[in-house]
């Protein structure tokens, strides 16, 4: 599949701090790619530089076959990494109409773009009369305005409403099903996973996992465990490479799976080494459950 990006041990310092480390990713055409991570990770910052707004320290990042600018590949990125910055007193028309003129492109393909946000039945609206969720709703018109290859949003939901952020994740997926690839940034796991193919995890500048969506989904679960002998429990458990995070929630003692075991046999195994249990519950792990996993192993 046509690579659309590639970061290699991307660095960025700003004095004393590193806000991106080392980050290396590839971002393929026809997919949508979540940055997620906790505020101040260094996803804001990582656009900016693939974006030419923020200087790299180190790595290197290449826009398609390698081989084009960073100048000239950017006419085929849409991209909003700031709250979008219309003229209040203007109309949605008026407003992408300058944004065409500005980027050098033909102003045909407004009310197209605009269908596709859908405001086109608010077009002769003024911009000031409009919602926050209409005002990003139009940035995202204004972004697609050259027909990109790729379009990056960094925190596109950020201070909407429930119906604003439903709004602009259906966009977001109409958009990436007429086949442009989509790179956005997020703090919000439910918003990686309800739009997203595939996801870079990312804290304090640096990766933590990165593929498909579907694929971080795969984990093997963990048990519920409880037994009269929960310090004995905890230290097989910790002596046993099967077994990866052991922690005691209460009185359960919680052990994540680093590869596949059904209940009875992890009850048989126990029960030879002469530890009966209680409580024995074998559960998926949710995605924001590996989430918190992921980015607690690193302090």
């Amino acid at each position: 599949m046509e690579n659309i990006l590639t970061l290699t041990s991307l660095t960025k310092k700003f004095g004393p701090i590193t806000a991106v480390k080392d980050l290396s990713f590839s971002i393929k055409k026809g997919n949508v790619y979540g940055i997620l991570g906790p505020n101040g990770s260094g996803k804001s910052t990582t656009l900016g530089i693939v974006l030419n707004v923020v200087n790299k320290t180190s790595g290197e990042f290449t826009w398609f076959d390698g081989n084009t600018s960073t100048h000239e590949a950017l006419k085929k990125v849409g991209a909003i990494i700031e709250r979008p910055n219309f003229y209040p007193y203007m109309t949605a028309a008026q407003n992408l109409k300058l944004v065409c003129q500005i980027k050098g492109v033909p102003a045909n393909k407004i009310e197209e773009k605009l269908d596709v946000v859908g405001l086109l039945e608010r077009k002769d609206s003024k911009f000031r009369t409009f919602s926050l969720g209409m005002k990003q709703r139009l940035a995202i018109a204004s972004a697609l305005l050259n027909d990109p290859e790729i379009l990056i949003l960094d925190e596109p939901t950020n201070g909407l409403d429930p119906q604003g952020i439903h709004q602009i994740r259906q966009i977001i997926k109409k958009i990436a099903s007429q086949g442009t690839t989509i790179l956005l940034a997020s703090h919000l796991l439910d918003e990686v996973e309800k739009v997203c193919t595939h996801v870079v995890i990312i804290r304090k500048g640096m990766k933590l996992y990165s593929g498909p969506v579907d694929e971080m989904n795969a984990s093997h679960g963990f048990f519920e465990l409880k037994s009269n002998q929960n310090g004995a429990l905890k230290e097989w458990l910790s002596k046993n490479e099967t077994f990866g995070n052991v922690k005691e929630e209460g009185e359960k003692v919680i052990a994540f799976l680093t590869k596949e075991l059904d209940e009875e046999s992890l009850n048989r195994q126990l029960f030879d080494e002469g530890i009966v249990l209680t409580h024995l519950v074998k559960r998926k792990e949710s995605l924001e459950e590996q989430f918190l996993q992921l980015t607690n192993k690193q302090n």
